[in-house]
């Protein structure tokens, strides 16, 4: 562990430029440091251009997020303003901001078209394929293929991967791979070609594929190989990094595997990667060896879909009738033994095959796009319905350069959606987005322009640097999809909101008022407090003033603009104001706040803040419930707080007993809430439906070893500890109770249940961890080393394990129910929806 630590410190000691910054964003070099730097013969990735122009920017936010990424595969991601550093040979010339180098050994390995490397995985497999030219072999007919079969017979085996285009996550995954088991697999390319219609690919499909040729005599196996093709086993699932790793580590297993004990006391594969159904065949002293020639000839038919176990009745721990000759047991179903009686090996062959076929269309359905590790529900979901099917685009507006400020200054409201269409997020929030703009059409609602910009196509537009001379009303969009509310001569509003049709569609709707109404006379201030715009009952907040020059105005003012879409608010003054603060039994300036879940109950009155953001949050929390459901819609606004959190777990109702006791348990928490008075301040109580949010299940689990028996109560997230509590299991939830419970957690005499996760990233899972997966296969490797190919020396850095935790934050607390992906600018919840961040 020292040694990998040394290492990568003197790794980072011998860094590119001198303005290497702890962040690994592509580093602006001087011209004496690049060329420093390129005569020591590192490898360098570097795009040498002027001042920023629109065409590029998107270019140049892709290659920042692609530094980190490459740093792992010891490439050195730079960029060299040429407006202030002239580099010879490169600051020059016609295709100067047009292309991107790739250097080794002080010389240039690859030119690259912008074009082509346009996002992190065209720039990461085009940087990588670059550098395994000489040891990915590329095919493209079955003759190409029988060659390198007869090379590497008896020497190596070897990965044929083909991908329908260059510069997709698909081809990444396959380069990576390459990187990491280069030096044990020979591995094979292909993009098309007559190879295709041999290995029986679908030509009108598009989707990729991976093929294992056994060419070695590996141990274990009854006979060597002896026909003049390798035997070829296919990977059954869709290529990702992950899974190509699995599917490798898959066929490394045992062919057969003997065992003297029953089916029963056999443990299933531990290891994730393995999670295939096993097979036991009942084996005989007398029939010993012809029962293990059997097995072997079956375990090849099933190589890739199961493990075979063949297991010797003659053992005194054997106890499986002697009626049955083999067994199975699938994964994900414990210790469970199907026993059969075969009279052909055909039937567990069919078993067997029709269970991973189902399996196999399963995961298809909820990985086959390879969208971002995290993208769950809505989003794979609206991407698999939509994939291949063309939008109906005719609700929406086009905004081009041409015509945005004419677009945008015909409407009240437009809500542009800037997306980019070769990002699945974008192409998948746009059929929601389109779906709003229907709904919005079939309303009559005509003071709202639906529009959008394809940002791949009006690069200017979106870098906020347009040819026109008229400035455009915010900042260059670098994260997609992205939603802006446009109103003529207003600065653009971002929503924030979750990404889906529903919730897109109230915050319009909660936009189009005026934000504050001003409200003169009595009738307007009813008519205003019965508003359901849309069908939405928002919450509302009155602002009542003297004057309309009082200094608390303004405050008001901003705070409810920045409210606009969340709620709606009222601004009152001079004798309306006067009198609803004498039948509030308020004093002037005030608010009155009006939450949509209390009905017939005054407002709640709130002293008039000194800051649009001190307003902000007092309102918010005078919204809140006295003791909320937890949904993924309002858990971010529940963390933000920095409170404690109380959690009330209850399970889904089996009947109207069922509810009756759900609805006591939630009304003896709501007492314990109200009698714990100041007491409860420092906590926030809420409560969370197993049966509504089943995405709690798996954060119930991580808090303790076994599902407690429900409703479990816990609390966790306190400001200066990590520890989890849970209420005594057996003891009624009852409100004093719970007080005391509390009053024994601050005193320090009630111990934790257990702790949220340290803040760190590790692998997110053990087979993440490419170091010592290099070191394990082929020790040593993973330290620099001398390429097999003739090209000049060149280092292969260590991959370290961080990488995969970085790009896939698995939490172990209860904020693992938030995914990042800054990739695409959006925040995902692992439940059913998204969210945009700032």
């Amino acid at each position: 562990m020292w040694l990998y630590i040394a290492l990568f410190l003197l790794w980072m000691r011998a860094g590119l430029c001198k303005e290497m910054t702890k962040t690994l964003n592509p580093i602006e070099c001087t011209a004496d440091d690049f060329t420093d730097k390129l005569d020591s013969g590192k490898t360098l990735f570097v795009y040498f251009g002027h001042e920023v122009s629109p065409t590029i920017s998107l270019f140049l936010v892709q290659l920042e997020k692609s530094a980190e990424i490459l740093h792992d595969y010891g490439i050195t991601v730079a960029k060299v303003n040429c407006s202030k550093e002239l580099v010879a040979k490169f600051c020059t010339g016609e295709k100067l901001m047009k292309k991107a180098y790739l250097f080794r050994s002080g010389e240039i390995l690859k030119r690259f078209d912008v074009d082509t490397v346009f996002d992190v995985n065209a720039i990461v497999s085009h940087a990588l394929f670059a550098i395994l030219f000489d040891e990915v072999r590329y095919v493209q007919s079955d003759a190409d293929l029988q060659a390198l079969e007869r090379t590497a017979r008896g020497k190596m085996d070897m990965v044929l991967g083909y991908v329908h285009m260059l510069g997709t996550q698909e081809h990444r995954s396959l380069m990576e791979t390459a990187f990491v088991y280069g030096a044990k697999y020979q591995f094979i390319f292909t993009t098309g070609g007559p190879i295709l219609e041999d290995l029986g690919v679908n030509l009108s499909s598009r989707s990729s594929g991976v093929w294992f040729l056994h060419c070695m005599v590996h141990k274990g196996f009854m006979n060597p190989v002896t026909s003049d093709r390798c035997p070829l086993t296919p990977m059954k699932k869709p290529l990702s990094t992950l899974g190509l790793y699995s599917f490798l580590q898959l066929i490394e297993a045992p062919l057969v595997s003997e065992v003297y004990d029953d089916p029963n006391s056999v443990q299933p594969p531990q290891s994730p990667h393995l999670q295939v159904p096993q097979l036991f065949l009942f084996s005989r002293t007398s029939t010993k060896h012809r029962d293990l020639e059997t097995a072997t000839a079956l375990a090849w038919r099933l190589r890739g879909v199961a493990l075979l176990v063949l297991v010797h009745r003659e053992s005194p721990a054997v106890k499986t009738p002697d009626e049955y000759n083999a067994a199975y047991r699938l994964p994900g179903q414990g210790s469970e033994i199907m026993y059969l009686t075969l009279t052909k090996l055909e039937d567990v062959v069919e078993i067997l095959t029709n269970k991973e076929m189902e399996d196999e269309y399963e995961e298809e359905e909820e990985e086959e796009l390879h969208l971002s590790d995290n993208l769950d529900d809505e989003i794979e979901n609206s991407v698999h319905k939509n994939r291949g099917n063309a939008l109906n685009m005719e609700s929406i507006t086009h905004l081009t350069s041409d015509n945005f400020h004419t677009s945008v200054s015909q409407s009240s409201l437009t809500v542009a959606l800037f997306y980019l269409q070769w990002d699945a997020v974008s192409m998948a929030f746009l059929s929601s987005f389109i779906e709003t703009a229907e709904k919005l059409e079939d309303s009559n609602v005509e003071d709202v322009q639906m529009a959008a910009v394809d940002c791949g196509e009006w690069t200017d537009l979106c870098s906020a640097q347009p040819a026109s001379p008229l400035p455009v009303p915010f900042q260059p969009i670098t994260a997609f999809p992205s939603i802006l509310l446009l109103r003529p001569q207003e600065s653009a509003k971002h929503y924030r909101g979750m990404l889906g049709s529903e919730a897109l569609h109230r915050f319009i709707m909660l936009s189009r008022p005026a934000s504050p109404v001003l409200l003169s006379s009595q009738e307007e201030v009813m008519s205003f407090l019965q508003e359901v715009p849309g069908g939405y009952r928002p919450d509302k907040v009155l602002g009542l003033f003297k004057t309309h020059s009082h200094t608390g105005v303004s405050v008001f003012v901003e705070a409810a603009e920045s409210l606009r879409g969340e709620m709606l608010t009222g601004l009152l003054t001079e004798e309306l104001a006067e009198k609803w603060a004498t039948d509030h039994d308020v004093d002037l300036p005030a608010l009155l706040v009006f939450p949509s879940w209390r009905k017939g109950t005054p407002p709640s009155p709130l002293p008039l803040p000194s800051s649009a953001e001190e307003l902000r949050t007092r309102v918010n929390a005078e919204l809140l419930h006295t003791l909320p459901e937890l949904t993924v819609e309002n858990l971010p606004s529940f963390l933000s707080m920095g409170k404690a959190l109380l959690i009330l777990f209850v399970g889904e109702e089996e009947g109207e007993m069922g509810q009756r006791d759900n609805k006591a348990v939630v009304e003896e928490m709501r007492r314990a809430v109200g009698t714990g008075g100041g007491r409860m301040e420092r906590y926030l109580a809420c409560w969370i439906h197993l049966g509504r949010t089943p995405a709690g299940v798996s954060v119930l689990e991580s808090y303790v070893t076994t599902l407690p028996t429900l409703p479990a109560l816990f609390l966790t997230h306190l400001p200066s500890r990590e520890e989890i509590y849970h209420y005594p299991p057996n003891a009624p939830i009852v409100a004093q109770s719970v007080l005391q419970w509390l009053q024994r957690v601050k005193d320090g005499t009630e111990p934790p249940a257990g702790r949220l996760g340290e803040d760190h990233w590790p692998p997110v899972v053990p087979f993440y961890d490419f170091l010592s997966v290099m070191d394990r296969e082929l020790p040593g490797y993973a330290q620099q080393k001398t390429p097999k190919s003739k090209v000049a020396s060149w280092d292969r850095h260590v991959i370290f394990p961080g990488r995969f935790a970085a790009e896939q934050k698995v939490w172990n607390s209860f904020v693992g129910w938030v995914g990042f992906n800054q990739d695409h600018g959006f925040k995902c919840g692992s439940w059913t929806s998204c969210w945009c961040h700032s």
